[in-house]
């Protein structure tokens, strides 16, 4: 009962502070993740807005870690879950606003809606983002892009939060964007983005995003559990041809299995756990690099601690 009563004593929600939204302990993860594995959050916050989340990193004690999750679509959250706080921004960060032929969007607008709002507006340029799984916060942190164009070539200026809780606006050169990836701290928080568009016909922008759509469709393992592109795209190469020319296609660890569709695809067939999952990813990587001699680097972030020996499945 000693021991227990230390357990119960040294809970990480009870250093908190109090908030308006919602603090839960061992909160499951797997459920939200795109692959639907991986271990529990110690405590997950979901702040009912800007002034919860800033009060909330101004008043937490400094060596609580913080791992911010939008739709967690490019994530692979490890068997033995996240250890301090992981906060998950829910609507009171997904506005999404016209102004002055931009976008106003909030870090937890879906990049899907943030397209078809840009339609509604008539305001194109930004339909890229309906081929990009996730949210704006997402995508600030990775520079993501799909089919021509990356964040990097829209962005007017992001807002994010310091690990105080203070609010910084960074400009396009402030987040030094490169190829699928910023140089946004990785402690701060994004919190949304102005977006530059232009004048469109509404009916032009809709058939773009259905093109867009279409190819998606016919490419990329849409209905599976998994997780968008595993690995970046080497200078001068394309990720899946490596892949598939060193013979990975469909390569299986456990439950966790290489797309047959496209390759730079990880698959959760059923049962496999993270663990399984980065395994296979470590396969692909080290058969390209003996075939090729190129090492493939993970665009998939991968958070979190190992299950512990014998742990079961995420």
């Amino acid at each position: 009962m000693t021991a227990m009563a230390a357990m119960q004593k040294d809970r990480l929600i009870d250093r908190l502070p109090a908030v308006r939204g919602r603090l839960s302990e061992q909160a499951p993860l797997s459920q939200v993740t795109w692959f639907r594995v991986g271990g529990p959050a110690e405590v997950m916050f979901r702040p009912a807005d800007r002034e919860d989340l800033l009060a909330f990193l101004g008043g937490k004690p400094e060596d609580v870690p913080v791992t911010v999750l939008g739709v967690a679509s490019n994530v692979l959250i490890r068997d033995g879950g996240l250890p301090g706080v992981v906060v998950r921004l829910g609507r009171g960060f997904a506005d999404i606003e016209a102004e002055a032929g931009d976008l106003l969007c909030g870090a937890a607008a879906l990049d899907i809606n943030v397209a078809t709002s840009a339609k509604l507006f008539g305001i194109a340029g930004l339909e890229f983002l309906s081929g990009v799984p996730g949210t704006i916060g997402g995508a600030l942190r990775m520079n993501a892009g799909a089919y021509g164009k990356e964040i990097k070539d829209v962005l007017v200026w992001a807002e994010a939060a310091d690990p105080e809780g203070g609010v910084h606006r960074l400009g396009l050169d402030d987040m030094g964007f490169e190829y699928r990836r910023s140089a946004l701290p990785a402690d701060w928080i994004a919190l949304g983005a102005r977006l530059a568009g232009e004048p469109g016909d509404p009916e032009l922008i809709e058939a773009r995003i259905r093109e867009i759509q279409r190819q998606r469709a016919e490419s990329q393992p849409l209905k599976t559990r998994t997780g968008g592109s595993t690995f970046k795209n080497p200078p001068g190469h394309k990720a899946w041809q490596l892949i598939d020319a060193a013979g990975c296609r469909g390569l299986t660890v456990g439950a966790a299995m290489v797309s047959e569709k496209h390759c730079n695809f990880l698959i959760n067939t059923g049962t496999a756990t993270a663990a399984e999952l980065e395994a296979l990813g470590e396969e692909v990587r080290r058969r390209v690099k003996d075939d090729s001699g190129v090492e493939l680097e993970w665009e998939i972030r991968r958070l979190g601690i190992p299950a512990a020996a014998g742990g079961g499945h995420g």
